[in-house]
């Protein structure tokens, strides 16, 4: 590698990374008046230029959306999520350039682009609870939130405001009402399952999905036309991505610099002054190593990526890694467990169909643990269920007995009503679920890999009990048949997406990483607000409660830096 004179440059901040945290700090930082800098380990994709695939046939694709064998071969892990495929490959970092070793099957994803998991996410969009921010106190499982839900309560406002996120108010203190566009509108069997399950469990509530896909024209974007492939990228900006909102806001300053394919070596820090003073940077394309100077940091580069960023970065003070005084670093990876609920067929409505491909599903908030009437005695926290309903399509003639001219033509015609419910459940918080560096194996650029071990535990596998009986006692009520109960518990954590955790906010800098602000305890102008803040998983989908930390961390870090305490 060729080292470079650093850049005499010095910026107020640098963010490393442009996904859902990144892209938000960039803009937010942006907008405060700092001169920011914007580092992203992947390629440049620009809005609506580069989304190659987006409205693209099966078969107008070599493998009618099927990765090559050849192909997938750099793919290991990745290839095993939901979201890959022919249509997104490209979005991806190849896990044969960026290994992960796994002690324990675990499955990631990596984007490699501007624009991260912003591009690729589900959009569900869920506010946290004031009772998942007392859990771990209350329980006793990790360490107390150093922030409560009230402090977060006009960050959550300020960020759905700004991305637009539709759903409807329904007045649940597990799940609570936002600030909302109108919500989407459900299909005609799940309005009856509503009825049905509502009239026949009380405590529950099935509502649509809160999602950050516009119902309405908002803020010069247009209302989402359900075609249905958004992990494509969306050009008509019709749901929430840096792309589609930061960047053009963060541009529109004047105060912004984008560089992609700049990979993070690790952060710079000087031990007289106690702060960190920029980043040390390789350019994947020349390998030529740069290094940039800022007064703030904030690492926004996933829970894996930050991990790995600040135990990479050692010096005499942090011997084990930047920060990492606790020695919690790398530890506490948590996240949300799913592939479990049921599924059925319904029958009557035949003649009713919908509209497009909506971009969400339907919701049931957690009913479990809400207090002494619904606590369950196998385990603590809960979970939510995820759902909707759909007609069959021609694909069901894969497996249907038939065939002929008039058995193709059946399968011209909508199919029968089916019925699915997934839970979504919580992963208690566990310093035993960690990555480390590994000494063996290195990536592309000859750093080190993580190694990587995260297990399930025995509250998440009681929950996942309880997760199938709910799912099967609700699709009864509905009244669907050849009901289909599932727990795919052989799927490695980390499918949902969801891991959180390596660099944990609490009130003690001798059990956590970060304060309530997602500052580092130990280098006061260093900021972690991506995932790798959360102190507890709760069971809501995570990424507006990141976005809610980092509008906060932002702000707070802003006027610190006015004040001269940075």
């Amino acid at each position: 590698m060729i080292v470079l004179t650093s850049k005499t440059k010095t910026y107020d901040a640098i963010v490393v990374g442009t996904g859902m945290t990144g892209g938000w700090a960039l803009k937010e930082l942006t907008e405060l008046g700092l001169e920011t800098l914007a580092l992203e380990r992947g390629r440049d994709v620009r809005h609506r230029l580069d989304y190659e695939t987006e409205h693209d046939k099966p078969w107008e694709l070599e493998g009618r959306g099927r990765v090559a064998p050849d192909v997938i071969a750099d793919y290991p892990v990745q290839q095993r999520t939901y979201v890959f495929s022919e249509y997104t490959r490209h979005w991806f970092a190849k896990d044969t350039e960026y290994p992960i070793v796994e002690e324990e099957p675990f499955t990631w994803v990596q984007p490699n682009i501007v624009g991260g998991r912003s591009v690729l996410w589900g959009r569900q969009s869920y506010r946290m609870s004031p009772m998942d921010f007392t859990a771990n106190l209350e329980d006793g499982h990790g360490v107390d939130w150093p922030l409560r839900y009230e402090d977060l309560e006009p960050w959550y406002d300020r960020v759905e405001r700004e991305i637009g996120v539709s759903g409807s108010k329904e007045g649940m203190a597990q799940l609570p009402d936002g600030q909302f566009l109108k919500p989407m509108e459900m299909n005609a069997l799940e309005k009856l399952a509503k009825q049905r399950i509502e009239a026949a469990f009380p405590d529950r509530r099935m509502m649509i999905a809160r999602t950050a896909t516009l119902s309405e024209d908002h803020r010069g974007r247009r209302a989402c036309h359900y075609c249905g492939p958004c992990e494509r990228g969306c050009s008509t900006s019709s749901y929430y991505s840096t792309q589609s909102v930061a960047l053009p806001a963060a541009r529109k300053t004047g105060k912004l610099t984008l560089v992609p394919d700049a990979l993070i070596e690790s952060v710079l820090y000087d031990k007289g002054r106690n702060r960190v003073t920029g980043v040390r940077v390789i350019d994947t394309k020349s390998r030529e190593v740069t290094e940039y100077k800022a007064r703030l940091v904030f690492l926004c580069a996933s829970t894996l990526g930050t991990a790995r960023i600040l135990l990479h970065s050692k010096s005499e003070r942090f011997p084990t890694g930047l920060a990492n005084s606790s020695d919690q670093v790398g530890r506490n990876i948590t996240e949300h467990h799913a592939r479990v609920g049921a599924l059925g067929i319904v029958e009557g409505l035949e003649d009713r169909y919908y509209r497009g491909n909506r971009p969400c599903g339907t919701y049931i908030p957690r009913f479990r643990n809400l207090g002494p009437e619904t606590k369950h005695p196998d385990f603590v926290r809960g979970y939510g269920v995820q759902g909707g309903a759909s007609r069959m399509n021609w694909s069901r003639g894969q497996t249907a007995p038939g065939f002929g001219a008039g058995f193709k033509e059946s399968l011209t015609r909508p199919g029968p009503w089916r019925f699915m419910l997934q839970a979504y459940g919580e992963m208690l918080p566990n310093e035993e679920n960690r990555c480390v560096l590994d000494d063996e194996v290195q990536d592309a650029w000859g750093l080190p890999a993580l190694r990587l071990r995260v297990k399930r535990g025995p509250n998440e596998l009681a929950m996942r009990k309880d997760m199938v009986a709910s799912a099967l006692e609700m699709l009864e009520a509905v009244g669907a048949k050849g009901v289909q109960p599932f727990d795919l518990a052989f799927v490695p954590p980390g499918t949902p997406n969801h891991e959180m955790g390596t660099a944990r906010m609490g009130r003690d800098p001798k059990t956590s990483v970060l304060n309530a602000f997602c500052q580092s305890h130990d280098v006061p102008n260093l900021f972690v607000p991506d995932a790798s803040c959360m102190t507890s998983a709760a069971c809501q989908n995570p990424s507006l409660t990141y976005m809610a930390l980092t509008s906060r961390a932002t702000h707070y870090a802003a006027e610190q830096l006015e004040k001269g305490e940075l």
